[in-house]
């Protein structure tokens, strides 16, 4: 599992790193909005912790930014900030919880843990969409124009994650958790099965997307026509 944590106090960013990677978690580390903004688009993670004061664009502003952008990756807002406004503002845009500092490392231990435990959040159309691709989930059908191909529980799950994150790289540590769960016993090769089984579904839709490999990382869904 990847947290990105953006934390504009180094020595505070470096201490947290440390310990969250001791609890078996991968970390990528930046210290300003601008810079947590861009890893936010261009990666993929399973958790953000973000400060809400940064220089370059504030934490609300990040968030505001990467919600609008669809960006479903659970936040978790950590400031000094602790009126009661602070924590609505931040929430209301799109938080997924709250931490005030100074904090018990236990304490956010445990509110990461609890969100990861949570299943993704469901759009009330269940539809989703990237490049010339429409997936309907309650439907399990994905559709390009006028072709549509019906997919099995777990390709639905495959290619709603990969939509959800169209045109990021998703490691493979990311995919299997979040699709098999934190706790799979899964092989390597079943997963690469089932992304054999989306191209197959892309090919046969006539679709301009595709699923590109990134070695030694994982994969992305990506247009190829630009």
């Amino acid at each position: 599992m990847r947290i990105l944590l953006i934390e504009d106090d180094v020595d505070l960013c470096k201490s947290l790193a440390y310990q969250i990677k001791n609890e078996g978690f991968e970390v990528d580390m930046c210290h300003d909005g601008e810079d947590g903004l861009y890893l936010i688009e261009e990666q993929s993670h399973d958790l953000i912790l973000l400060d809400r004061m940064l220089p370059e664009l504030d934490g609300t502003q990040v968030l505001k930014k990467m919600r609008e952008k669809k960006i479903a990756t659970p936040v978790i807002m950590v400031t000094a900030l602790g009126e009661l406004q602070d924590r609505v503002t931040g929430l209301d845009l799109g938080a997924d919880d709250y931490i005030v500092k100074p904090f018990e490392f236990a304490e956010l231990m445990a509110r990461i843990r609890s969100l990861l435990r949570r299943p993704a959040k469901l759009e009330n159309s269940r539809q989703f969409t990237g490049g010339d691709l429409l997936y309907n989930a309650s439907e399990k059908t994905l559709t390009c124009g006028i072709n549509n191909r019906t997919l099995t529980n777990r390709e639905g799950e495959l290619i709603e994650l990969f939509l959800r994150n169209c045109g990021q790289v998703l490691p493979r540590t990311t995919i299997l958790a979040r699709v098999w769960g934190l706790d799979t016993d899964v092989e390597d090769g079943n997963l690469d099965n089932y992304i054999h089984f989306i191209r197959k579904h892309l090919t046969a839709l006539n679709s301009q997307m595709t699923l590109k490999t990134v070695r030694g990382i994982g994969y992305r869904l990506e247009n190829t026509h630009g």
